[in-house]
């Protein structure tokens, strides 16, 4: 049993919160706190159990992190506040003595750029301290990685071709909605799409490349090759991947509302003036777009993420395809979120309960595919996320070359 805190109370904060709540006999205290304490005090109040609290937390002070953490003592931080917060949150685990893992890899807030290069270049800090950092342990990434890992130790002497495929064939009925940060999720969508071929990244503009997938239970949906943060890590990590991509759907009322958008220059990350002070276009946005949080109770449909590997086992070509489906309507119903919040948060907290029980853990900064996969794959269906996998069978789609 051991001491937890939560940093960052959106939708996702809800569900590692909620989750971790019902693991008592691993999460003997949790602490809930970011910028707006009255998000963690809602979380807390519907949680309602004594060994949950709530504080206030600027996470972009290492001062105010460091002396929160040395009065509340975790032996575990999880991050699920802003991308932009990682390395100072980071920093504080450090100062304090705490490990640390999160779900989404560090950005430059002025800078819609995704690279691992700023978290990694922690590996001796956290060696040096004794301390793991575990980095991108939600679902992708997070479970993408871990179906790799898992692909590779039980299906696979050689992986060579991966396509990661998330769909999420819900339905809101927003006219326009994001399902996770709207900023982040629009930086990430509007940014260069980016592929792994060859020894080399490629890049193409952004959405220009799609085609439809066919996804378990939900049928054919249109889908956008981008740049995803997993393929950064998947590839170092298993450099026997010749060709790394991912894909996600987005509907056409989607696209048109974004293409939009972009043109008034709603999307821009670059300050504006507007009535003397100065705004960024995309932050204004962000405000005026429903909470992600706020999508759950009246979502219908499911999500679909899962990996379609090609490569070698005893010297035979081998397809192999690993998937979740989740639906909103149980997410709802465990924790009061949408799927996408769900599918996030639940490995999150799995993944530190595999820290705290000892099972993952060893100094240093990792990424969950060099964590051993099956203790985590072993109990991530118990939790809500059940996988299903097909050997040198049918593929959600074929252009493997």
């Amino acid at each position: 049993m051991g001491k937890l805190i939560i940093i960052g109370a959106g939708g996702v904060g809800n569900v590692v919160a909620q989750k971790c709540a019902r693991e008592k006999d691993v999460f003997s205290e949790i602490l809930i706190a970011s910028r707006t304490k009255s998000k963690c005090d809602a979380i807390a109040a519907s949680i309602n159990q004594p060994h949950v609290s709530t504080a206030q937390v600027d996470a972009d002070n290492v001062q105010e992190l460091v002396a929160l953490f040395n009065s509340f003592k975790p032996e575990l931080v999880i991050n699920v506040a802003l991308p932009y917060q990682d390395l100072t949150i980071m920093d504080a685990c450090l100062l304090a003595g705490v490990h640390y893992l999160d779900t989404a890899n560090y950005e430059p807030i002025d800078v819609a750029k995704f690279e691992y290069s700023w978290q990694w270049a922690y590996q001796e800090k956290f060696k040096k301290a004794g301390l793991m950092a575990l980095l991108g342990c939600g679902f992708d990434p997070g479970v993408s990685g871990i179906y790799t890992a898992y692909a590779l130790k039980h299906h696979f002497d050689e992986i060579q071709y991966l396509d990661i495929i998330d769909c999420n064939a819900g339905d809101h009925g927003k006219a326009f909605a994001t399902n996770f940060n709207p900023e982040i999720n629009i930086r990430e969508i509007t940014q260069k799409g980016k592929y792994w071929e060859n020894g080399q990244w490629k890049e193409i503009d952004p959405l220009s490349v799609h085609q439809p997938i066919g996804y378990p239970n939900i049928g054919p949906r249109e889908s956008y090759l981008l740049y995803h943060e997993e393929l950064e890590s998947l590839v170092k990590n298993i450099p026997s991947i010749k060709r790394a991509r991912f894909w996600m759907t987005f509907g056409q009322a989607y696209i048109t509302h974004l293409q939009v958008l972009q043109n008034v220059g709603m999307t821009s990350i670059v300050p504006i003036i507007y009535e003397g002070k100065e705004i960024v276009p995309l932050q204004f946005l962000k405000a005026v777009l429903p909470e992600p949080s706020e999508l759950g109770e009246n979502y219908t449909g499911e999500t679909s993420i899962g990996c379609q590997i090609r490569g070698i086992k005893e010297g035979k070509d081998r397809t192999y395809y690993i998937w979740n489906n989740c639906k909103h309507q149980d997410a709802w119903q465990d924790v009061q979120a949408q799927g996408v919040s769900y599918t996030t948060g639940v490995p999150a907290m799995l993944g530190a309960k595999m820290m705290m029980t000892g099972t993952w853990m060893k100094a240093g900064v990792y990424n969950v595919e060099e964590m051993d996969p099956d203790p985590f794959m072993k109990e991530i269906g118990g939790y809500g996320l059940p996988w299903n996998e097909i050997v040198n069978g049918e593929l959600a789609f074929d252009d493997y070359k």
